[in-house]
């Protein structure tokens, strides 16, 4: 059967919740120069719980996007790196930030009017 991400159960359908959710874009930007610690990650993504982080984390790993390394040092140290295909979505993601930076006051506009006439 051919992928269909407009099917219900579609595993192309999953892929498309994967990296079209919020932390995972935010995640792969940041990864786009080379690895880095949980803690960088933390602290380049406002508002990102220890707990979604963590979810996110996994998620990009089980889908071959990212990769984690743990360094056998005293405290341990955990790095993470996207993977080729990862990588394979950075102009995609590039795009995405470029857009929302160039439109947001487009989008405010809109939603002013939105509101207003609501």
């Amino acid at each position: 059967m051919k992928p269909n991400v407009y099917a219900k159960n579609c595993a192309s359908r999953q892929v498309l919740n994967r990296i079209g959710d919020t932390w995972s874009v935010l995640i792969v930007h940041l990864l786009r120069n080379g690895p880095e610690r949980y803690t960088a990650l933390q602290r380049g993504i406002e508002g990102i719980s220890p707990k979604m982080l963590t979810q996110t984390l996994r998620g990009l790993e089980r889908d071959g996007l990212l990769t984690r390394t743990v360094h056998a040092v005293v405290p341990p140290r955990v790095d993470y790196a996207l993977t080729p295909l990862g990588e394979s979505l950075l102009e995609l993601v590039a795009a995405l930030e470029m857009w929302s930076e160039t439109h947001i006051h487009d989008v405010q506009v809109a939603r002013a009017a939105y509101d207003a006439a609501a």
